[in-house]
């Protein structure tokens, strides 16, 4: 169940194979506007939107943009489609159902800042939107959306897709380098910023396929009037991957401002089987996890700022009272000791310690030591973590602190109860 508003009007309603539908829906027009645009006034327009990235880390997109344009020589744009947060299955959508208005979003980028070519990082689970957006990428070349002298401009531009290895880490915009680059994908010390020095050390700008997608919205209804949808921290709208215990689960599109709430009972339907609402985490297994009251608070990234948190890329996984909370925090750390990339010693020593700990909560083993420990623990990892991977998987554990902090106590007093009365 979709809620249609702009990036994803197109759902169901063309093939995604075929280039002609997208034509037959106004595709292409807002890029062929943009080649008889000067550059800088494509970048006002973007910089008036007050559009942020949408892939996590909220930055603002046109500030990247610029700084990206004033570089020179040969400069690359690097589209994230890595999506590997479990719960987000957001850029799967855009990338299965309407290919070409990525390829738009690119090519007006690329145009803007000028660019020569692009890499479309794909995670490698995602085979059909692999295959989709190959085809999409045969057709632009055939009709000469892509290609030398596009559409009888000056400007030439190339895309190449390059299929990832599973690596959580690589959604890290560093990581995703090195492994464009056929290297292991670990993260670099910064700076320099990939605007300066990126794929095979040239200028580099880097976006999610989302924000890509709200580029041709953007020069369409102009910069100041996409400003005005959602609200005075945020604008524009969000895709929204809704899973858990919720009736529909599915991909919604809602402008900023919205509330949690809203999303989770007016799209979503409600809670299964009328149960209560235990908790809610925001972002995926690397966000917040909040308790239901605090469901009114809008969706946008100034509100979660209360969290240390971003909204990230838009999941929001809700949890009934069935769920202990400390099994959701276990499997989180479970899957970010995994995938961490061993680089940094916060990261590759501290999710180990942070795992014990944890097992010892859900074994009702833990005391007020251990609690401590987990706690100081985290924020150092949170803190000193070299890359985005470490930086944020703590965020359930010092959310939870924040919010549940009579859970690790009651948890804490079962513990001696059990070792005091059983051994």
């Amino acid at each position: 169940m979709i809620e249609r508003i702009e990036l994803t009007k197109r759902f169901d309603k063309i093939d995604p194979l075929s280039i002609k539908n997208y034509l037959d829906f106004g595709g292409y027009e807002v890029f062929k506007k943009a080649l008889k645009m000067k550059q800088e006034d494509i970048l006002n327009e973007i910089a008036l939107s007050r559009i942020t990235g949408r892939g996590g880390a909220g930055f603002p997109v046109s500030i990247k943009m610029k700084s990206f344009a004033k570089e020179s020589g040969f400069k690359y744009v690097v589209c994230n489609a890595d999506e590997g947060e479990p719960g987000n299955f957001k850029d799967r959508y855009l990338m299965e159902k309407d290919p070409h208005q990525i390829i738009e979003g690119i090519l007006i980028s690329a145009f803007s800042t000028g660019a020569s070519k692009c890499f479309i990082y794909i995670r490698g689970e995602y085979a059909k939107a692999i295959g989709i957006m190959k085809n999409a990428i045969k057709q632009a070349y055939k009709t000469n959306h892509l290609g030398m002298n596009i559409l009888g401009s000056n400007f030439s531009f190339e895309i190449e897709i390059r299929r990832g290895a599973g690596a959580y880490v690589c959604g890290e915009e560093f990581a995703l380098i090195e492994s464009i680059e056929g290297k292991p994908g670990r993260t670099r010390v910064k700076p320099p910023f990939p605007t300066q020095v990126g794929v095979f050390d040239k200028p580099t700008l880097i976006n999610n396929v989302e924000t890509f997608c709200n580029l041709p919205f953007i020069l369409r209804i102009g910069g100041t009037e996409y400003s005005k949808i959602g609200n005075e921290y945020a604008s524009g709208t969000k895709l929204i991957s809704l899973t858990g215990n919720v009736k529909n689960k599915g991909l919604y599109e809602v402008p900023y401002g919205r509330t949690i709430r809203e999303v989770i009972e007016v799209l979503g339907g409600g809670v299964n089987d009328n149960k209560k609402i235990s908790m809610v985490q925001l972002g995926g297994a690397c966000g917040a996890i909040i308790p239901e009251s605090l469901l009114d608070m809008d969706i946008d990234n100034e509100k979660f700022n209360i969290f240390d948190s971003k909204m990230g890329a838009g999941a929001i996984i809700v949890m009934d009272e069935s769920f202990d909370m400390f099994d959701i925090i276990l499997k989180n750390m479970e899957f970010f000791q995994h995938e961490t990339c061993g680089k940094c010693m916060p990261c590759r020593e501290g999710h180990i310690q942070v795992l014990n700990l944890i097992k010892k909560f859900v074994r009702y083993s833990a005391n007020e030591k251990d609690y401590l420990s987990l706690e100081s623990l985290a924020q150092v990892i949170h803190e000193t973590a070299l890359c985005g991977l470490g930086q944020t998987s703590m965020t359930s554990i010092i959310s939870t602190m924040k919010f549940f902090k009579e859970d690790y106590q009651q948890r804490i007093k079962e513990s001696l109860f059990k070792e005091e009365y059983y051994g």
